[in-house]
């Protein structure tokens, strides 16, 4: 039984594992850009483009997904066994 172990928290940079998805939403009628992996550029030209269609949609949610892994520090007992628990 472990009482008390140090974990250290990061980015998940995994193989296959994007930096960031990012997606926008248009908060006067609800459409919603593609989900973009790794660059938001793509999502702002939608937003831009939309409001050019659509001049009194100006407004907009960003949704940013990052990815995170716990992973055990030194002296965690648990780095030793370097086995992730699936």
């Amino acid at each position: 039984m472990i009482k008390s172990a140090e974990w250290t928290l990061s980015h998940d940079t995994g193989e296959g594992v994007p930096r960031a998805i990012y997606s926008a939403e248009c908060l006067n009628c609800g459409r919603q850009s593609a989900a973009v992996d790794n660059e938001s550029l793509p999502v702002e030209v939608w937003a831009l483009k939309h409001t050019g269609l659509n001049p009194q949609h100006r407004e907009f949610k960003l949704t940013t997904e990052l990815f995170w892994r716990v992973d055990p520090a030194p002296g965690n007992p648990y780095r030793e066994l370097n086995q992730p628990e699936t």
